[in-house]
Order: C-alpha cells, then structure tokens, then sequence
C-alpha cells in the first residue's frame, strides 16, 4: 500500500518525489514503492459561481440580489480540470491506502487540498506535511513528523470562511454597483477599504493649502543654530516675528547655557516577515510588493535558500537557535565572507529579541535556511532580494549601533538656538546593513545633525550671524507600496473610536500573503495608476469610494473579520457565526445600494468605438501604457491607445466575423473614412452579402 502525497505546485511536487525515491513519472504524479506524488495548479477546486445555483443569474439583475445560497458549492475549475481528474483518480486508486497533504503550509494551502478531497468524495484518512523550508532535509524531518490531519481543521474552517466571505461580499456587491450605476466597479472586503485609505490621502493632498513659514538660524563660527520656541517648535508663520528675533539677538554676545550628552544604542532590526520585506525591497530596490512575493517564492522553491515566505512573524522559536550556525556556514560565500567569518567562533545566542516562541504561529520570520548559496545561478532581481534577507539575518548576530548624542543650547538675549551632533562609538550591526528609513514626509521639526567640536557649558560664543530662511508647509505624501502596506498592516489610525482601535490592535487588513495581490488588482481594475513609486487613484476610484457602502469603507469592519477569521484558525471562533454574520453585513449592503441615489460619471470617455461592440472606450493608465477599454462589462475588450487597424481587427476578428483580407480591402478604402467602427461596419456588412 502507498500515500498519496498532494503538493500545490509541479515544482514543489518533483522536489519531494525526488527525496522520496519516487522516479516513475506519469502524466499528472510521480510514482514511487512507497509514495505518489500529484500536484494542483494553484486552486484546482473553487466556489461555484452565482448561475450553477440558478441559470437566471447569469444575468446581472439588481432584482435577484442579494444571492444568498443555503450551502456553498463547489465546482471543478475548467481550465485545471484534466489535472483534478488525475488527482481524484489517484484518490480512489485501490493501493493507495492514505493521503498527505503537502500543499503550503498556510491558511490557502490547506484549502487547496482539502476542496480536492472534498470535491472528490474521498474519505481516505490524511495526515499533514508542515515545513518552513524546501530544503531536501526539511523535506526528509518533514515526513518522519508528519502532523494528524484533523490538528488543521481549524485552519481549513478559516480558510473556508474567507473564502466563502469574499464571494457573498465581493459577488454580491459588485453585481450591485454595476447593476445600479451600468459600470464595471467591483468591490471586495479588503480592496474596498485599502483602496479608501489611497482615496483619502489623495483627497487630504488636493485639499491642503500651503502656508509660508519662517525659521532663524544663527552662526557661531564653529557650529550653527536652529531657534526654537518654549515648545519645541522652529516653524515661524509671521514673517515679522522672525524679523524681530533677528534684531533682538544682532550685536549681543552668546552664552552656551547647556549641553546634554546621552550614551544611545540601536539594536539590530527585527528579522523580516513577507510585508517587511516588500515594505524594504519596496524604498530600496523599487520592486513592487507583487514581485517581492514572485522572486522570494522562486528562492523558497526552487533554489531553496530562504525559509517559507507567507509569513506574519519576524521572530525565531527556541528550536531553530542550534541551527543557526548552519545557516551561517550556508551564506559563507561573496560578499558575506566577511560579515560571517568573525561569527563563526561565537555561540549562536541571539537572544529573547529575536527568539519567542510566543510571538511565532505558523512560521517563523525569512531567514536563509542552511543550503550552500551559488550566487552565480541567481538572476539579478534573485540576488538583490537575497542580498537583504542575507544582511538583516546576519545582522542579528553583531552588537548594537552606539553614539553618543550631543545638543547644545545656546543664549542670546533671551532667544535660544539648538544644535545637535552626535559621535559614533561603534559601528555595530550597521557594518552589515543600513537602517531604511521611512518614506513618510518628515514634518521638519527635528533638528538637522552636524559635526560638533568639543564645547563647554558657560563659555561665551561670538554670533557671526543670523538669517532667516523661508519655507512652505508641504501637503502629506502619496501613498507607495511600502507605506500603503504599512497602513494595511496597521489601519488603527484610521479609526477614531478609541475602543475600536484597541479591539482591532494586531489585526490588518487581508494577510502577509494577500496584500500584494490586492494592490495588484486595484492597479489592473483602474483604481489606482502607477507614478513612479507613487500609487494615485483615479476618477473611478474616487466615485467608487462614494458609491460603495459606507460599512465596506472602512477598515473597521475589515479588520475585524480578519481578526475573526484568526480566532477560528487557533479554535477560538464559530465558523457559523462569522459566516452568519457575512451574510446579514452582505444584505445590509445591497439594501444601501438599492436606495442610493447617486450618480456614476467615468470623466476619461473617449471618441474612440469599441471594435466589437460599437460603444465609446475610456482611457485608462495600464501597467504598459496607455490602453483603451470598453466601458461594457459583457465586453470586456481593451486595447493599447495606439494601435494598429490590423492588430485590433487580428485580435477581434472571431468575435467580430471578420478576416484579415477582408479589412485589408476596406482599410484602404476612403469611402467608409477612416474611423475603426466605420471600417468595422462596411468590413462586416460585405461579409453578410457574402453569406447570403
């Protein structure tokens, strides 16, 4: 008798049935004395859609909402069906006597498997391979531990409620808003409110009015200083005021009344989970949060050098600690030689900074995983990527960043200047890598660093000079990926209920492993475009936020499901309830839809005719350039701006009953001008005489 061993992806399949001896490869698994290895492709099992419960809805009718089926089916997904009939066949195969689930170890993963399982019928009894990495010794510890397959059903309920969620909320509402407005606007429980939060800010942006202000800084010779008021603040937004600090303080001497010196120390920096590591790769190498995800999934997969990249956690457990000299050995190569070489004789003790149990569920923060790296078989996007999980992780081992921190306070004629230097004790940790700052607009209070000579408290100083310098209040920045992931991660400030803010704590909206995924398709629905790392919304956008129901707009509500949907995971939560609860929010909303009496306006229609149904594009900013899109859902036809007659009409020409030879010869034809939808029209005219 055999296991079947289902795994999520080819590659991950032929890794695993290589360390388990299995060799025979047939069309669909790898088979072996012991083992069979199949594979899904992504999801080979979905929810079914709205018309297999009912062939009236296959029609986009507000009448028939809300859908609301008393049991959620599932359905095969045709375009993978040929793999699940492989799969399903193994499942009933006579030899084989049980199944391992090997799919991601995470929250998707587990509901890649078990709708398979579901789907197929199969009451076989399953156990559960549960790895941080795809190294061939993880994989060997993997199956000598293999997990009871029932310890996962928490996790597949909560999978399911997602699931489920997405589709009452997002099908449901997204009929609604095209329904009532004739538009294609969707909406969903997580891109809704994320895409609120871009809207707002750039509503904050437009809405700001720049105000000039003033700040005085003084010459001492040897170092400068910045005045400030009793409270701190350097801003002076009378320009008189600032006039007259300056003749207060000309031809009066200066008196040194204080200097602080403070002994400070930076730790190293947290370890990476996936959104730290997009949020860094992000400012630092301007990848965007979706090819992060790509190029750390090929590293995990198939080279096999970090650990699982789904992670929410940036701390080690205790039992990873004696591995870690392993790991060490594992990046001695190139630029790391270095760095790893005056480690190696140490203990590996990072310490409780970095290493609690507590604050790790299902895996551990990115870390490499102990496998000799070849750098020369990385691409360039492989190795950068490489290069900063490499540095943050050796980081840990090296002693904290310490200086010492200098301001000094000086008087004249009752006006004080600040200046702050600082003298660097030891490097530190900062060796390996530099702390990245954040890409937020700083606010221009803190006071700029320089180099101070050694000064003594009471001595009298000569004032050289004193100028003021003008400036102007900037408005807040525009979201990026790495701070519209930080504000999906973190969405407490966005909710004013203090309350709520505290019930919401620790929760985000969507998970490490969706957000990317969710940028991506606001950016391909024409919500938000793309301008240099700045991400702006559209016209769509903004009516959209105004149309969808206010409940779906915020965070809170978002937040909550999700935090929802982690208690169900750790046992602590009623899949009944949430989904109980799903489908009165989803009903709520559709009845707020219904009795909007709003206005939906695109503002970007153009005179160009869709070449397949007639009906005005608009112009829309794709990840390419400048494209053009039927405003028609049934449609669907997009196009770049500039565009030859011959490519639209190849791309189109089954649709629209027309062939090459037969647009080539009315496209030279002035009588039916030059417009597509006139050559369109003669073209498919003259093919219909022909026909009859």
């Amino acid at each position: 008798m055999k296991s079947l061993v289902i795994a999520e992806k080819p590659s991950v399949a032929r890794e695993i049935a290589r360390v388990l001896n299995c060799n025979n490869k047939n069309k669909g698994y790898i088979e072996g004395a012991n083992y069979v290895v199949t594979w899904a492709l992504g999801h080979l099992v979905t929810l079914a859609e709205p018309e297999e419960y009912d062939q009236k809805l296959k029609q986009w009718r507000m009448e028939d909402l809300p859908m609301m089926p008393d049991k959620m089916k599932l359905k095969v997904i045709r375009q993978s069906s040929h793999q699940y009939q492989v799969v399903k066949k193994l499942l009933y195969r006579g030899d084989i006597r049980d199944l391992v689930i090997a799919t991601d170890a995470g929250r998707e993963g587990e509901l890649v498997a078990r709708w398979i399982i579901v789907q197929a019928k199969c009451n076989k009894p399953f156990k559960r391979l549960w790895i941080s990495s795809q190294t061939d010794s993880a994989i060997r510890e993997g199956f000598k531990n293999l997990k009871p397959g029932k310890d996962y059903d928490n996790l597949y309920d909560a999978a399911v409620c997602r699931a489920e969620a997405d589709w009452l909320v997002g099908l449901n509402v997204t009929r609604a808003l095209s329904c009532k407005y004739n538009a294609q606007l969707n909406a969903g429980r997580v891109q809704t409110p994320t895409l609120a939060m871009v809207v707002q800010r750039e509503k904050e942006i437009q809405e700001f009015k720049p105000q000039p202000y003033w700040t005085v800084r003084a010459d001492f010779g040897d170092y400068y200083g910045d005045w400030r008021d009793s409270k701190g603040q350097s801003r002076i937004f009378n320009q008189e005021k600032a006039a007259q600090i300056i003749s207060r303080v000309e031809g009066h001497e200066a008196k040194i009344e204080e200097i602080r010196r403070e002994n400070k120390s930076e730790a190293p920096p947290l370890l990476y989970d996936l959104t730290e590591l997009q949020r860094d790769a992000n400012r630092k190498l301007n990848f965007s949060a979706q090819k992060t995800l790509s190029v750390l999934q090929k590293l995990y997969e198939q080279h096999k050098i970090v650990t699982y990249p789904r992670t929410d956690s940036r701390y080690l457990t205790s039992d990873i600690v004696p591995t870690l000299d392993n790991r060490l050995q594992g990046i001695l190569t190139g630029p790391y030689q270095a760095m790893v070489k005056p480690l190696l004789s140490r203990k590996m003790n990072p310490g409780k900074r970095f290493v609690d149990n507590s604050k790790v569920s299902d895996h551990h923060a990115i870390i490499p995983t102990g496998e000799s790296v070849n750098l020369s078989v990385l691409v360039n996007d492989e190795k950068k990527l490489f290069d900063l999980i490499a540095r943050r992780f050796i980081a840990m081992f090296y002693s904290p960043y310490t200086y010492e921190k200098t301001t000094i306070c000086t008087l004249i004629n009752g006006e004080r200047f600040y200046s702050r230097g600082k003298v660097v004790k030891e490097q530190g940790w900062r060796t390996v890598t530099s702390k990245v700052e954040e890409e937020d607009r700083k606010t221009g209070e803190v006071l700029p660093e320089q180099t101070l000579s050694r000064q003594e408290e009471g001595s009298k100083k000569q004032l050289k000079s004193c100028k003021i310098n003008r400036g102007t209040t900037a408005p807040p920045a525009r979201y990026t990926e790495a701070t519209l992931l930080t504000a999906m991660e973190n969405p407490v400030k966005f909710i004013e209920d203090k309350k709520l803010r505290e019930s919401i704590s620790g929760s985000g909206l969507g998970t490490p492993a969706t957000r990317a995924e969710i940028i991506e398709k606001l950016i391909s629905s024409f919500y938000i475009e793309r301008n240099g790392k700045q991400l702006v919304p559209t016209s769509k956008a903004r009516q959209l936020i105004e149309l969808a129901p206010e409940e779906l707009r915020s965070p809170v509500l978002t937040a909550q499901w999700e935090e929802q949907l982690t208690n169900i995971a750790r046992g602590k939560g009623s899949r009944k309830a949430f989904i109980e609860g799903i489908r009165r929010s989803a009903r709520e909303m559709i009845k707020d839809i219904q009795q909007d009496n709003s206005e939906y306006k695109p503002d970007n229609v153009t005179k160009s005719k869709c070449p397949a149904c007639g009906k005005n594009m608009l112009l829309v900013q794709g990840k390419k350039g400048k494209m053009l899109v039927c405003p028609d859902r049934s449609c669907g036809h997009r196009q770049p701006e500039k565009v030859s007659n011959d490519d639209i009409f190849k791309k189109d020409r089954n649709s629209a009953r027309i062939n090459q030879k037969l647009i080539r010869q009315y496209s030279d034809n002035e009588q039916f001008g030059t417009s597509l939808g006139d050559l369109l029209k003669a073209a498919m005219n003259e093919k219909d005489k022909k026909k009859d």
